[in-house]
Protein backbone atom coordinates (compact mmCIF):
# COMPACT_ATOMS: atom_id res chain seq x y z
CA UNK A 1 0.00 0.00 0.00
CA UNK A 2 1.28 3.44 -0.91
CA UNK A 3 1.39 6.08 1.78
CA UNK A 4 1.33 9.72 0.83
CA UNK A 5 2.72 12.88 2.32
CA UNK A 6 2.96 16.35 0.83
CA UNK A 7 5.93 18.69 1.01
CA UNK A 8 6.05 22.37 0.24
CA UNK A 9 9.60 23.29 -0.67
CA UNK A 10 8.89 26.38 -2.73
CA UNK A 11 11.16 27.42 -5.55
CA UNK A 12 14.83 26.46 -5.53
CA UNK A 13 17.01 27.28 -8.49
CA UNK A 14 13.93 27.98 -10.60
CA UNK A 15 12.07 24.73 -9.95
CA UNK A 16 9.20 23.57 -7.77
CA UNK A 17 8.84 20.27 -5.99
CA UNK A 18 5.19 19.46 -5.39
CA UNK A 19 4.47 16.09 -3.73
CA UNK A 20 6.19 12.95 -2.49
CA UNK A 21 4.75 9.44 -2.41
CA UNK A 22 6.72 6.75 -0.58
CA UNK A 23 6.21 3.19 0.53
CA UNK A 24 5.81 -0.35 -0.66
CA UNK A 25 4.40 -0.55 -4.16
CA UNK A 26 5.31 3.03 -5.01
CA UNK A 27 8.04 2.20 -7.49
CA UNK A 28 10.24 -0.55 -8.90
CA UNK A 29 11.30 -1.46 -5.36
CA UNK A 30 9.83 -0.90 -1.93
CA UNK A 31 12.56 1.58 -1.05
CA UNK A 32 11.86 3.83 -4.05
CA UNK A 33 10.48 7.30 -3.40
CA UNK A 34 8.10 8.67 -6.02
CA UNK A 35 8.19 12.43 -6.41
CA UNK A 36 6.04 14.65 -8.59
CA UNK A 37 7.70 17.65 -10.23
CA UNK A 38 5.52 20.34 -11.77
CA UNK A 39 4.08 18.91 -14.97
CA UNK A 40 5.22 15.36 -14.20
CA UNK A 41 3.51 12.33 -12.72
CA UNK A 42 5.30 10.80 -9.71
CA UNK A 43 8.73 9.54 -10.78
CA UNK A 44 11.43 7.64 -8.90
CA UNK A 45 13.61 10.19 -7.11
CA UNK A 46 17.35 9.55 -7.43
CA UNK A 47 18.49 13.07 -6.48
CA UNK A 48 16.71 16.29 -5.56
CA UNK A 49 19.18 19.00 -6.47
CA UNK A 50 20.06 18.84 -9.25
CA UNK A 51 16.85 16.97 -10.07
CA UNK A 52 17.35 13.40 -11.30
CA UNK A 53 14.17 11.36 -11.61
CA UNK A 54 13.66 7.94 -13.12
CA UNK A 55 10.71 6.59 -15.09
CA UNK A 56 8.92 3.72 -13.27
CA UNK A 57 9.03 0.38 -15.08
CA UNK A 58 5.28 0.36 -15.78
CA UNK A 59 5.62 3.59 -17.77
CA UNK A 60 8.25 2.02 -20.06
CA UNK A 61 5.74 -0.57 -21.34
CA UNK A 62 4.06 1.73 -23.89
CA UNK A 63 5.56 2.17 -27.39
CA UNK A 64 6.08 5.88 -26.68
CA UNK A 65 7.03 7.11 -23.21
CA UNK A 66 4.56 9.76 -22.07
CA UNK A 67 5.96 13.26 -21.67
CA UNK A 68 4.81 13.49 -18.06
CA UNK A 69 6.52 10.15 -17.28
CA UNK A 70 9.79 10.79 -19.14
CA UNK A 71 12.91 10.69 -16.98
CA UNK A 72 14.61 13.90 -15.81
CA UNK A 73 18.40 14.28 -15.83
CA UNK A 74 20.40 17.38 -14.84
CA UNK A 75 24.00 18.01 -13.84
CA UNK A 76 23.44 21.60 -12.62
CA UNK A 77 20.85 22.88 -10.15
CA UNK A 78 19.93 26.32 -11.54
CA UNK A 79 17.28 25.55 -14.16
CA UNK A 80 15.39 28.65 -15.30
CA UNK A 81 12.01 28.53 -16.99
CA UNK A 82 12.95 29.90 -20.40
CA UNK A 83 10.47 32.34 -21.98
CA UNK A 84 9.90 30.87 -25.45
CA UNK A 85 8.89 34.26 -26.86
CA UNK A 86 12.14 35.88 -25.74
CA UNK A 87 14.39 32.88 -26.42
CA UNK A 88 17.23 33.26 -28.91
CA UNK A 89 19.63 30.68 -30.27
CA UNK A 90 23.09 32.09 -30.94
CA UNK A 91 25.15 30.32 -33.61
CA UNK A 92 28.74 31.52 -33.80
CA UNK A 93 32.32 30.36 -33.18
CA UNK A 94 35.71 30.71 -34.81
CA UNK A 95 34.65 28.53 -37.75
CA UNK A 96 31.24 30.16 -38.30
CA UNK A 97 31.31 32.41 -41.37
CA UNK A 98 27.90 34.05 -40.85
CA UNK A 99 26.88 34.09 -37.15
CA UNK A 100 23.15 33.77 -36.50
CA UNK A 101 20.68 34.77 -33.82
CA UNK A 102 17.41 32.88 -34.22
CA UNK A 103 14.09 33.16 -32.40
CA UNK A 104 11.94 30.08 -31.90
CA UNK A 105 9.58 31.25 -34.64
CA UNK A 106 12.48 31.84 -37.03
CA UNK A 107 13.77 28.36 -36.27
CA UNK A 108 10.35 26.80 -36.84
CA UNK A 109 9.50 28.68 -40.03
CA UNK A 110 12.93 29.21 -41.56
CA UNK A 111 13.98 25.56 -41.93
CA UNK A 112 12.38 22.31 -43.04
CA UNK A 113 10.75 20.52 -40.10
CA UNK A 114 11.45 16.81 -39.67
CA UNK A 115 10.83 14.18 -37.00
CA UNK A 116 12.58 11.07 -35.70
CA UNK A 117 11.57 8.43 -33.17
CA UNK A 118 14.51 7.78 -30.89
CA UNK A 119 15.48 6.38 -27.50
CA UNK A 120 16.99 8.93 -25.13
CA UNK A 121 19.06 7.00 -22.59
CA UNK A 122 21.43 8.25 -19.92
CA UNK A 123 24.92 6.77 -20.27
CA UNK A 124 24.67 5.72 -16.61
CA UNK A 125 21.36 3.90 -16.92
CA UNK A 126 21.46 0.84 -14.59
CA UNK A 127 24.49 2.21 -12.74
CA UNK A 128 22.75 1.36 -9.48
CA UNK A 129 22.86 -2.32 -10.52
CA UNK A 130 26.62 -2.33 -11.09
CA UNK A 131 28.73 -4.75 -9.02
CA UNK A 132 30.93 -3.59 -7.40
CA UNK A 133 29.16 -0.30 -6.73
CA UNK A 134 30.49 2.74 -8.60
CA UNK A 135 29.94 6.46 -7.81
CA UNK A 136 27.30 8.58 -9.51
CA UNK A 137 23.50 8.73 -9.68
CA UNK A 138 22.31 5.24 -8.78
CA UNK A 139 19.94 4.71 -11.67
CA UNK A 140 17.85 1.60 -12.11
CA UNK A 141 16.37 0.72 -15.50
CA UNK A 142 14.38 3.91 -16.01
CA UNK A 143 16.88 6.61 -17.02
CA UNK A 144 15.57 6.24 -20.55
CA UNK A 145 12.52 6.68 -22.74
CA UNK A 146 11.34 6.54 -26.34
CA UNK A 147 9.70 9.53 -28.02
CA UNK A 148 8.94 11.17 -31.34
CA UNK A 149 11.08 14.30 -31.60
CA UNK A 150 10.23 17.06 -34.07
CA UNK A 151 12.38 19.99 -35.05
CA UNK A 152 14.87 21.05 -37.70
CA UNK A 153 18.10 19.46 -38.87
CA UNK A 154 21.12 20.84 -37.08
CA UNK A 155 23.08 20.71 -40.34
CA UNK A 156 20.63 23.12 -42.01
CA UNK A 157 21.27 25.67 -39.26
CA UNK A 158 25.03 25.11 -39.40
CA UNK A 159 25.09 25.45 -43.18
CA UNK A 160 23.24 28.76 -42.98
CA UNK A 161 25.84 29.96 -40.49
CA UNK A 162 28.55 28.86 -42.91
CA UNK A 163 31.06 26.29 -41.76
CA UNK A 164 34.69 27.05 -42.53
CA UNK A 165 36.65 24.12 -44.03
CA UNK A 166 38.78 23.73 -40.89
CA UNK A 167 35.76 23.17 -38.59
CA UNK A 168 36.43 20.19 -36.29
CA UNK A 169 33.81 20.20 -33.52
CA UNK A 170 30.48 21.86 -32.70
CA UNK A 171 29.94 22.95 -29.07
CA UNK A 172 26.53 23.26 -27.37
CA UNK A 173 25.42 25.21 -24.29
CA UNK A 174 22.09 25.33 -22.47
CA UNK A 175 20.34 27.73 -20.10
CA UNK A 176 20.97 25.66 -16.94
CA UNK A 177 23.88 26.82 -14.79
CA UNK A 178 25.74 25.92 -11.59
CA UNK A 179 25.03 27.25 -8.11
CA UNK A 180 28.71 27.88 -7.34
CA UNK A 181 30.98 29.80 -9.72
CA UNK A 182 33.67 27.14 -9.50
CA UNK A 183 31.40 24.41 -10.90
CA UNK A 184 31.93 23.85 -14.64
CA UNK A 185 29.03 24.86 -16.86
CA UNK A 186 27.50 21.99 -18.79
CA UNK A 187 28.77 22.17 -22.38
CA UNK A 188 29.14 19.26 -24.78
CA UNK A 189 30.63 18.95 -28.24
CA UNK A 190 30.07 16.74 -31.27
CA UNK A 191 32.45 15.89 -34.09
CA UNK A 192 31.52 17.79 -37.24
CA UNK A 193 30.46 14.63 -39.09
CA UNK A 194 27.92 13.73 -36.36
CA UNK A 195 26.66 17.31 -36.16
CA UNK A 196 26.02 17.20 -39.93
CA UNK A 197 24.19 13.86 -39.80
CA UNK A 198 20.65 14.21 -41.15
CA UNK A 199 19.19 12.68 -37.97
CA UNK A 200 20.78 15.16 -35.55
CA UNK A 201 18.07 17.71 -34.73
CA UNK A 202 17.27 20.84 -32.82
CA UNK A 203 13.88 19.74 -31.50
CA UNK A 204 11.03 21.82 -30.12
CA UNK A 205 8.36 19.09 -29.94
CA UNK A 206 8.18 15.78 -28.08
CA UNK A 207 5.41 13.29 -28.88
CA UNK A 208 3.55 15.95 -30.87
CA UNK A 209 3.54 18.43 -27.97
CA UNK A 210 5.84 21.36 -27.16
CA UNK A 211 8.89 20.20 -25.22
CA UNK A 212 8.16 19.99 -21.48
CA UNK A 213 10.24 22.21 -19.23
CA UNK A 214 12.00 19.26 -17.57
CA UNK A 215 12.95 17.82 -20.95
CA UNK A 216 14.57 20.89 -22.44
CA UNK A 217 12.03 23.56 -23.44
CA UNK A 218 11.91 25.48 -25.63
CA UNK A 219 14.48 23.63 -27.80
CA UNK A 220 17.04 20.90 -27.26
CA UNK A 221 19.59 18.88 -29.17
CA UNK A 222 18.62 15.37 -30.35
CA UNK A 223 21.45 12.97 -31.22
CA UNK A 224 19.76 9.64 -32.07
CA UNK A 225 21.83 6.56 -31.30
CA UNK A 226 24.19 8.43 -28.95
CA UNK A 227 23.90 8.57 -25.17
CA UNK A 228 21.77 11.27 -23.58
CA UNK A 229 24.68 13.37 -22.29
CA UNK A 230 24.94 14.90 -25.79
CA UNK A 231 21.24 15.79 -25.94
CA UNK A 232 21.76 19.28 -24.49
CA UNK A 233 18.56 20.77 -23.02
CA UNK A 234 17.33 24.40 -23.05
CA UNK A 235 19.73 25.05 -25.93
CA UNK A 236 20.96 28.66 -26.10
CA UNK A 237 24.28 28.69 -27.96
CA UNK A 238 26.08 26.72 -30.67
CA UNK A 239 29.73 27.28 -31.52
CA UNK A 240 31.53 25.92 -34.58
CA UNK A 241 35.20 25.51 -33.67
CA UNK A 242 38.42 24.48 -35.45
CA UNK A 243 39.88 22.69 -32.43
CA UNK A 244 38.86 20.08 -29.89
CA UNK A 245 36.73 21.51 -27.08
CA UNK A 246 38.53 21.24 -23.73
CA UNK A 247 35.62 21.67 -21.30
CA UNK A 248 35.25 19.50 -18.19
CA UNK A 249 32.24 17.54 -19.47
CA UNK A 250 34.25 16.39 -22.48
CA UNK A 251 37.84 16.09 -21.24
CA UNK A 252 37.16 14.68 -17.76
CA UNK A 253 33.58 13.38 -17.58
CA UNK A 254 31.67 10.77 -19.60
CA UNK A 255 34.76 8.84 -20.57
CA UNK A 256 35.60 5.13 -20.65
CA UNK A 257 38.85 3.21 -21.14
CA UNK A 258 39.96 3.42 -24.78
CA UNK A 259 39.05 0.26 -26.66
CA UNK A 260 36.82 -1.14 -23.91
CA UNK A 261 33.58 -0.81 -25.89
CA UNK A 262 32.56 -1.09 -29.54
CA UNK A 263 30.90 1.82 -31.32
CA UNK A 264 31.69 5.11 -32.97
CA UNK A 265 34.93 6.78 -31.87
CA UNK A 266 35.32 10.49 -31.16
CA UNK A 267 38.82 10.87 -32.57
CA UNK A 268 39.50 14.50 -31.70
CA UNK A 269 38.62 13.82 -28.02
CA UNK A 270 40.35 10.45 -27.64
CA UNK A 271 43.69 9.72 -25.99
CA UNK A 272 45.64 6.57 -25.22
CA UNK A 273 43.91 6.04 -21.85
CA UNK A 274 40.29 7.18 -22.28
CA UNK A 275 37.72 8.06 -24.92
CA UNK A 276 34.27 9.71 -24.72
CA UNK A 277 31.15 7.61 -24.34
CA UNK A 278 29.32 7.86 -27.68
CA UNK A 279 26.90 5.30 -29.09
CA UNK A 280 24.31 3.23 -27.24
CA UNK A 281 25.00 -0.47 -26.81
CA UNK A 282 22.52 -3.11 -27.97
CA UNK A 283 20.23 -3.77 -25.00
CA UNK A 284 16.86 -5.08 -23.85
CA UNK A 285 14.50 -4.73 -20.90
CA UNK A 286 11.60 -6.82 -19.60
CA UNK A 287 8.76 -4.42 -18.80
CA UNK A 288 5.93 -6.86 -18.07
CA UNK A 289 7.33 -8.60 -14.98
CA UNK A 290 9.75 -8.06 -12.10
CA UNK A 291 11.66 -10.64 -10.11
CA UNK A 292 9.53 -12.32 -7.48
CA UNK A 293 6.29 -12.17 -9.47
CA UNK A 294 4.00 -15.17 -9.00
CA UNK A 295 2.15 -16.67 -11.98
CA UNK A 296 -0.96 -18.85 -11.95
CA UNK A 297 -0.41 -22.35 -13.20
CA UNK A 298 -2.06 -22.98 -16.57
CA UNK A 299 -2.89 -19.35 -17.29
CA UNK A 300 -1.60 -17.65 -20.43
CA UNK A 301 1.26 -15.33 -19.48
CA UNK A 302 2.90 -13.06 -22.02
CA UNK A 303 6.35 -11.71 -21.33
CA UNK A 304 6.90 -8.28 -22.87
CA UNK A 305 9.65 -5.74 -23.17
CA UNK A 306 11.80 -3.52 -25.35
CA UNK A 307 15.07 -3.87 -27.26
CA UNK A 308 17.19 -1.12 -28.81
CA UNK A 309 20.63 -0.24 -30.15
CA UNK A 310 22.52 2.69 -31.66
CA UNK A 311 20.61 2.74 -34.95
CA UNK A 312 21.31 -0.43 -36.91
CA UNK A 313 17.97 -1.77 -35.70
CA UNK A 314 16.97 -4.88 -33.75
CA UNK A 315 17.17 -8.14 -35.70
CA UNK A 316 16.04 -10.59 -33.01
CA UNK A 317 15.25 -11.01 -29.32
CA UNK A 318 15.72 -14.39 -27.66
CA UNK A 319 14.16 -15.60 -24.41
CA UNK A 320 15.29 -18.38 -22.08
CA UNK A 321 13.00 -19.72 -19.37
CA UNK A 322 15.55 -22.16 -17.93
CA UNK A 323 18.40 -19.91 -16.85
CA UNK A 324 20.08 -19.72 -20.25
CA UNK A 325 20.24 -23.43 -21.09
CA UNK A 326 17.95 -23.05 -24.12
CA UNK A 327 16.74 -20.05 -26.12
CA UNK A 328 13.71 -19.30 -28.31
CA UNK A 329 12.88 -16.31 -30.47
CA UNK A 330 10.42 -13.76 -29.17
CA UNK A 331 7.95 -12.10 -31.52
CA UNK A 332 9.01 -8.61 -32.56
CA UNK A 333 6.32 -5.94 -32.76
CA UNK A 334 5.99 -2.87 -34.98
CA UNK A 335 9.21 -1.22 -36.14
CA UNK A 336 9.02 2.46 -35.11
CA UNK A 337 12.34 3.35 -36.76
CA UNK A 338 15.96 2.34 -36.45
CA UNK A 339 16.67 4.66 -33.51
CA UNK A 340 13.51 3.63 -31.62
CA UNK A 341 13.15 0.69 -29.31
CA UNK A 342 11.45 -2.46 -30.63
CA UNK A 343 8.79 -4.17 -28.57
CA UNK A 344 8.95 -7.96 -28.14
CA UNK A 345 6.51 -10.53 -26.75
CA UNK A 346 6.89 -14.14 -25.69
CA UNK A 347 4.42 -16.69 -24.27
CA UNK A 348 5.70 -18.31 -21.07
CA UNK A 349 4.96 -21.96 -20.30
CA UNK A 350 3.04 -22.07 -17.02
CA UNK A 351 1.91 -25.70 -17.26
CA UNK A 352 4.18 -26.87 -14.42
CA UNK A 353 4.62 -25.33 -10.98
CA UNK A 354 8.02 -24.12 -9.86
CA UNK A 355 10.58 -21.43 -10.63
CA UNK A 356 11.07 -19.80 -14.04
CA UNK A 357 14.48 -18.21 -14.44
CA UNK A 358 13.83 -15.93 -17.42
CA UNK A 359 16.60 -14.28 -19.42
CA UNK A 360 16.31 -11.98 -22.46
CA UNK A 361 18.97 -10.99 -24.97
CA UNK A 362 18.80 -8.84 -28.10
CA UNK A 363 20.77 -8.95 -31.34
CA UNK A 364 21.31 -5.95 -33.58
CA UNK A 365 21.27 -5.99 -37.38
CA UNK A 366 24.93 -5.03 -37.12
CA UNK A 367 25.60 -8.40 -35.47
CA UNK A 368 26.15 -6.94 -31.98
CA UNK A 369 24.79 -9.05 -29.11
CA UNK A 370 24.25 -8.41 -25.44
CA UNK A 371 27.14 -9.75 -23.33
CA UNK A 372 26.87 -12.05 -20.32
CA UNK A 373 29.34 -10.02 -18.24
CA UNK A 374 29.75 -6.35 -17.39
CA UNK A 375 32.64 -4.43 -18.90
CA UNK A 376 34.31 -2.75 -15.91
CA UNK A 377 34.68 1.02 -16.07
CA UNK A 378 35.03 3.56 -13.24
CA UNK A 379 31.75 5.43 -13.86
CA UNK A 380 29.39 2.52 -14.50
CA UNK A 381 28.53 3.24 -18.12
CA UNK A 382 27.06 0.90 -20.74
CA UNK A 383 25.41 -1.74 -18.54
CA UNK A 384 23.91 -3.90 -21.29
CA UNK A 385 24.36 -7.40 -19.91
CA UNK A 386 21.65 -10.00 -20.46
CA UNK A 387 18.75 -9.24 -18.10
CA UNK A 388 17.21 -11.93 -15.91
CA UNK A 389 14.09 -12.14 -13.75
CA UNK A 390 13.07 -14.93 -11.38
CA UNK A 391 9.38 -15.86 -11.54
CA UNK A 392 7.35 -18.51 -9.72
CA UNK A 393 4.52 -20.60 -11.16
CA UNK A 394 2.19 -21.45 -8.28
Amino acid sequence: MVTRRELLLGTAGGWLLERVWAGEGAGSAAADTLTALAGKKPLIRRALRPPNFETPLADLAAPFTRNDAFFVRYHLAVIPHVDAAAWRLQVAGASAQHPLSLSLEELRSGFEQVSVVAVNQCAGNRRGLFTPRVPGVQWGNGAMGNARWRGVRLRDVLNRAGMAPEALEVVFDGADSPVLPGTPDYLKSLPVERALDENTLIAFEMNDQPLPHWNGAPARLIVPGWVGSYWVKHLTAIRIEPQAFDGFWMKAAYRVPTGAFPGRRFASQENAETTPVTELMVNSLITSHVSGARLRRGERVELGGKAWDSGAGIEAVEVSADGGQSWRDATLQRDLGRFAWREFRFDLDTSRPGPLNVAVRARSRSGAKQPDKLTPNPSGYHDNIVQTVSLEVA
